[in-house]
């Protein structure tokens, strides 16, 4: 998988924490939360033995390959090289991102905490892959370590190009004022393996991204539609297209918006428009118009 992994279908990151689910052991929790929809799944152990952690890191490696999803290892190259880990992740005080690649190699995944827009910089400067931004707030996770607030988050946002994933003391009660901030990544650590629900609390979070991502399209959309009608492009408040054989009215003023609201956006589709197959690449860019004739194809399963 390494560097090839999409990052757009990435938008719950989980890290392991024993600590918050006694009695429970660390797979067990870690495939609930991935049948709840985490997308890449850390594994984090300050305490443990070398060999506790390389005896983690395998089960876990089987269990993501199994689901399908990155894996990566904190504090560890030499694991995550043993075990054909995705990728490492490191802390302001490990080694540096440029000692770890060339330990690692150009196919590993590396990622690095950051608290402040310098440390930002710097990681993508430096070549890292995504960023951890945070803690957001106050965490257990990060003893002693001030939070950095949203106002962090906002500016991650404007300042990298990299993906980055917001963390720290996120929560289901505050995770959209973290997404309003710009965070399209979540991570949430004590919140959902010290749950009695990982599950649940994963499709929680991924509900609030969802929508979040929903009400933004939609505002494009409006926007668009307002600036057609300003421009004189769009005279008529509704447009009336052929929708997989059925009459459906839109004011979606693009193909990307129409499928935004109709909640589509995210699956594996052929979208086909007048006979003419659209590729995503310009599915925002193909603009509706009355008597249009669109056809979407749906995949499922696969190998």
């Amino acid at each position: 998988m390494s560097k090839r992994v999409d990052w757009e279908k990435i938008r719950l990151y989980v890290i392991t924490a024993p600590d918050a689910h006694p009695g429970k052991s660390v797979t067990d929790v870690m495939e609930q939360t991935l049948i709840g929809g985490a997308g890449m799944l850390q594994l984090r152990n300050k305490t443990g033995s070398r060999s506790e952690v390389l005896e983690q890191a395998r089960a876990l490696r089987v269990l993501t390959r199994r689901y399908g999803v990155p894996f990566i290892v904190n504090d560890y190259p030499d694991i995550a090289l043993e075990v054909d880990a995705d990728g490492v992740h490191l802390g302001q005080d490990d080694m540096s991102i440029k000692e770890a690649r060339a330990l690692l190699g150009d196919d590993k995944i590396i990622g690095i905490s950051t608290h402040c827009a310098e440390h930002a910089i710097e990681a993508e400067r430096e070549g890292a892959d995504y960023i951890g931004v945070g803690p957001v707030f106050p965490t257990n996770t990060k003893p002693g370590k001030a939070a950095v607030t949203t106002a962090y988050v906002a500016e991650a946002a404007s300042l990298v190009s990299i993906p980055f994933v917001a963390i720290g003391g996120i929560t289901t009660d505050n995770a959209d004022a973290v997404i309003s901030a710009g965070a399209k990544r979540l991570c949430a650590v004590s919140a959902i393996v010290g749950s009695e629900d990982p599950a649940a609390v994963c499709r929680e979070l991924l509900h609030k991204l969802t929508a979040a991502d929903r009400a933004e399209e939609s505002s494009k959309a409006n926007a668009i539609a307002d600036e057609r009608e300003t421009s004189g492009h769009k005279t008529e408040e509704n447009v009336t297209l052929s929708l997989n054989g059925s009459s459906y009215q839109t004011r979606s003023a693009t193909l990307d918006c129409l499928l935004a609201e109709l909640g589509q956006r995210d699956k594996r589709l052929v979208a086909e428009v007048d006979g003419e197959i659209v590729p995503r690449s310009r599915w925002q860019e193909t603009t509706l118009a009355d008597g249009l004739r669109i056809e979407l194809i749906q995949f499922v399963g696969g190998g």
